[in-house]
């Protein structure tokens, strides 16, 4: 006992105890009632940046002249600590082909009803005020135009253009449209031009009383084929109509 309460008679030593076990400083207090303190930090779990819990003992010593000394043991609370770096889920964007693919199918279904009621129905009112709107071509237009700038690389025009005449030559156009999102603004463009013209063929076979529901389904494919068919279709009514008075 003696030996054990003259090691207490020197000024004490205070030694704080990392969570790894190495001693961070030493600290003297002079005094007649001395208290040597331990504390004891178990680590704090953390679960992808969130911090759980934290606890830990502290063992006191107490130790006097008139009272001995003594060994106090006080747990410490867990302490739940905040949130410092909380997981968030980051939302990954589609890729190319995969916008490639639902905008060229999305184009695609968009346009089918407006074929379909020119020829199931031309002379219904819904398909004259459909056909007289703009919003088809300025939402075709925005697919296009996205598409566009996601296609556009810093070699598309030097695969344009690549004559010395700035004339573009096939091999570069081979190239270019190598690329699905290429490919994908491409067919849109061809949706809004097939469109268009398919629009102004039937609004003319209306005013001239010209059958254009052949010529509107030709233009949903092969658009050159169906203006021609309207073009052949109209002089044909035509003459038809002149023979037909000339008789009369």
């Amino acid at each position: 006992m003696a030996s054990f309460s003259s090691c207490f008679c020197h000024p004490q030593l205070l030694l704080k105890i990392d969570n790894l076990g190495r001693a961070i400083g030493p600290q003297h207090n002079v005094g007649v009632h001395r208290r040597s303190t331990f504390a004891f930090k178990s680590m704090s779990s953390g679960i992808f940046g969130l911090q759980v819990a934290r606890m830990g003992t502290d063992y006191q010593i107490d130790w006097s002249f008139t009272g001995g000394s003594r060994i106090i043991i006080r747990p410490k609370a867990a302490t739940v600590m905040g949130c410092r770096k909380c997981p968030g889920i980051h939302a990954s964007w589609l890729s190319n082909s995969q916008i490639a693919h639902s905008v060229f199918g999305l184009g695609t279904v968009a346009v089918l009803p407006f074929y379909t009621l020119m020829v199931f129905a031309p002379k219904a009112e819904l398909t004259k005020k459909s056909m007289g709107s703009g919003i088809p071509y300025v939402v075709l237009g925005l697919l296009y135009a996205y598409l566009l700038y996601l296609s556009w690389t810093p070699d598309t025009l030097g695969l344009m253009f690549t004559n010395k005449y700035w004339l573009p030559e096939l091999p570069g156009i081979a190239k270019m449209f190598s690329s699905e999102m290429t490919l994908a603004s491409a067919w849109i463009h061809l949706l809004a031009v097939d469109l268009y013209a398919a629009r102004q063929v039937f609004q003319d076979g209306l005013e001239n009383q010209v059958e254009t529901r052949h010529s509107v389904s030709l233009c949903l494919l092969s658009c050159p084929v169906g203006i021609m068919a309207h073009v052949v279709t109209k002089a044909l009514t035509k003459r038809a109509g002149s023979n037909k008075n000339g008789m009369h």
